[in-house]
């Protein structure tokens, strides 16, 4: 299980749109062949079918797919946006933090989010990940996060 590894976090990513953030935190976890470009493509057409529903809070989404649509190993990345961008939802729009989620069961993925979501409940660690500079900072966070 990875979870937000240096190799699989970027921070200041610059994207035109919601697909294209989707896409830059799937290619962290591509690069690294946790998922195949198939498990990217499938989160980018859950997005247009399905709309924005993983952005769970304000600033934060957590895209994802379905194990079968290729996952190699349980991950999660993050990238950051150099620029918010509204992903279309009434109330958490625009988002900064794009964390993508890749679990190849039911369990793992519950697994990730508990992880996330240790993380996220604190509003200063949204706010910390979201102008952090460096992975160091947000490496620092993550640990504090977890503790």
């Amino acid at each position: 299980m990875r979870f937000l590894e240096e190799s699989i976090v970027k921070v200041g990513v610059e994207a035109a749109n919601a697909e294209g953030a989707i896409e830059a935190a799937g290619e962290l976890l591509l690069k690294e062949g946790y998922i195949e470009k198939s498990y990217i493509e499938a989160m980018k057409y859950s997005y247009k079918e399905n709309g924005p529903y993983f952005v769970l809070a304000p600033s934060i989404a957590i895209p994802h797919a379905r194990p079968e649509d290729g996952v190699n190993e349980a991950s999660v990345s993050l990238v950051q946006l150099k620029d918010p961008i509204v992903f279309g939802h009434a109330s958490n729009d625009p988002v900064r933090l794009v964390f993508g989620l890749g679990a190849s069961s039911s369990e793992e993925h519950i697994t990730l989010l508990r992880k996330l979501t240790g993380l996220l409940n604190d509003p200063m660690n949204v706010e910390k990940l979201a102008t952090a500079g460096t992975y160091e900072e947000i490496k620092k966070i993550v640990e504090m996060g977890r503790s």
